[in-house]
């Protein structure tokens, strides 16, 4: 018996490793052959449009017609797995709800009845003891054959003993006030908390040094080949994202390079800075061939929209600038701040632009209209960062001390991350829910975008020769895989970290409890 106990536990061992060795081999693949290319609209089939005067077309047959719609809508007749196990449960839930109401009715219906009857009996006069017992109970409070009406906010189940405790004790004793529906309890608090998922830790892989300042801005080019970065030394760099060797320096800004980013259809890379200066350079020339002038104050931020040619900016002037790539031409000026524009982020759906200001708010604007959609004012202080999820409708923010997340199109609030109680400089997520962020102190924290569970948290390390007060993280990026962060930070440095291949949720348990209360919805 013994050693068919042994054999079972070398196979289950054998298991767990061939398990975790498939795992990192396939995270290694991923990280080798990558090709951003292939997840691009461009990259994929050509779907098929129909024409808007289809009616009109005499060609167009019930036959062809039906072919077209077919082509069209194929892929989108069955829902995903995620969305119809959702409607599912929600129906169930819909089925419960109106079945425990129909219950409620029929209980309080029958307990009518009997206090109809009741009553009857006290009025012939048929049962004088009961009616005197019945009249002093109800001066007590409850009948003693029935439950005390509960006065909590939602139906709470009590064990088999409960019923008969509380209704021998008296009303104003401490075990009748101590019974459960004897209080106001919400009904969001006795709701299970969902668990986290598991993600391995993250570990730092390279350490790159090459600037002669802060590093304030990271940009990766979408063949994931290279990545480029701006600092307080007035220099763009490229630099190879698999050796991490220098391929080039751009000079042209004579003050710090506040924001960077590389356009996904064009060759074309696009800085600004502290020095009112918005430019866009040609990578197959290396120079600079726009300019974009109309800033009044330092440019902080910028970002490109995924599949318009338009560039939106902001910086301490308070307003965001929405320019026309090509024309150079200020399409809209998105004023309504009242304080420096630290952030934005462009999506391709409403709201398309999203800014994130230092008098604390964050607002979503309507890009055809070029006013504002939407205010947020939940942060007690500045917003420095912000970034949306890559592939759900959701984004965070960040003040000191503070991360939110929010639901889109009309930025309902969804939950707080707590617990990085520092000056929060720069917000990451990729595509495993993989939330980090970065203060002023050098700390970061590794979050599950799912919960808000902070299932890592370390201290970055400023380089040989820094002073211990520049090592904060002044900006970050994962790269197109999500395998990699690069963090440029305040010791002149550019730090990528990688998760940890040979880590398990064996050898790197969840360190996760349960709240004793939900989290505060505001």
């Amino acid at each position: 018996m013994s050693a068919q106990v042994a054999d079972g536990r070398a196979v289950v061992d054998g298991s767990s490793e061939l398990t975790a060795l498939i795992k990192r081999n396939a995270h290694m693949s991923k990280s080798l052959f990558f090709d951003a290319r292939s997840t691009t609209p461009e990259g994929g089939r050509k779907r098929l449009r129909l024409d808007p005067a289809v009616g009109s077309d005499p060609d167009l047959n019930e036959e062809a017609l039906a072919l077209r719609l077919h082509a069209e809508y194929r892929e989108v007749q069955v829902l995903p797995e995620a969305l119809a196990k959702k409607q599912a449960a929600a129906a169930g839930a819909v089925a419960a709800r109106k079945k425990a109401q129909q219950k409620r009715a029929d209980d309080g219906d029958a307990a009518d009845g009997q206090d109809t009857a009741a009553a009857r009996k006290m009025i012939e006069g048929i049962q004088e003891t009961a009616k005197v017992g019945t009249r002093t109970t109800g001066a007590a409070g409850a009948a003693p054959g029935r439950e005390a009406q509960t006065t909590a906010l939602m139906q709470i189940r009590r064990p088999p003993g409960a019923a008969s405790a509380s209704a021998s004790a008296s009303p104003g004793s401490s075990a009748a006030r101590g019974q459960p529906g004897q209080q106001l309890i919400r009904a969001q608090d006795l709701h299970t908390q969902p668990r986290p998922d598991w993600h391995p830790p993250w570990k730092l892989m390279r350490v790159i040094s090459g600037h002669l300042g802060w590093v304030r801005s990271l940009a990766v080019e979408p063949g994931n080949k290279w990545f480029a970065s701006g600092a307080g030394d007035r220099t763009i760099k490229i630099w190879d994202l698999v050796s991490g060797q220098l391929r080039l320096t751009l000079t042209g800004h004579i003050s710090t390079v506040r924001g960077l980013a590389v356009s996904p259809r064009h060759p074309y890379l696009f800085s600004c800075g502290e020095d009112k200066m918005v430019k866009c350079w040609d990578l197959e020339t290396n120079k600079v061939i726009r300019h974009y002038h109309g800033h009044l104050s330092g440019v902080y931020t910028l970002a490109l929209h995924p599949t318009l040619d338009v560039l939106v900016t902001g910086g301490r002037d308070g307003v965001a600038r929405v320019w026309d790539m090509r024309t150079r031409s200020n399409i809209h000026v998105l004023a309504g701040h009242t304080g420096t524009i630290s952030d934005v982020r462009c999506q391709e759906a409403d709201p398309q632009v999203i800014t994130g200001s230092l008098d604390s708010t964050v607002r979503l604007w309507d890009l055809a209209a070029g006013k504002s959609s939407g205010v947020l004012t939940h942060h007690k202080k500045g917003v420095r960062a912000l970034t949306v999820h890559p592939t759900e409708f959701t984004f965070a923010s960040a003040s000191a001390g503070s991360i939110k997340q929010w639901k889109c199109p009309e930025g309902a609030f969804m939950q707080n991350f707590d617990g990085h109680n520092a000056i929060l400089n720069t917000l990451s997520v990729n595509a495993d829910n993989v939330l980090v962020s970065g203060a002023d102190n050098g700390s970061m924290s590794f979050w599950d975008w799912k919960t808000g569970h902070r299932f890592q948290s370390l201290d970055t390390i400023a380089q040989p020769g820094s002073l211990d007060a520049e090592s904060g993280i002044m900006s970050s990026t994962f790269d197109r895989s999500g395998l990699r962060l690069i963090c440029g930070e305040a010791d002149k440095t550019i730090k990528i970290w990688k998760q940890d291949d040979q880590a398990t949720p064996e050898t790197h348990p969840l360190d996760w409890q349960p709240a004793a209360l939900s989290r505060r919805r505001y």
